[in-house]
């Protein structure tokens, strides 16, 4: 799993994100939420590196 910034142009990432979410409802934003995440985890393909990123999003943080 990787901890450090790996993401290219990360502020650009954010706002693509926001954007996505405009308009919706709660309903809407949580189902884009979850498609995407779905989408990401098949691209990562992975089950330990899945997993461990599991872990670290469930922990609490520092």
């Amino acid at each position: 799993m990787k901890t450090t910034l790996h993401l290219q142009d990360a502020d650009a990432f954010y706002e693509q994100l926001l954007d996505a979410h405009a308009g919706l409802d709660r309903e809407q934003s949580e189902l884009l939420n979850a498609r995407l995440i779905l989408l990401l985890a098949n691209q990562v393909g992975d089950s330990k590196v899945l997993r461990e990123c599991l872990q670290a999003a469930s922990a609490p943080p520092p």
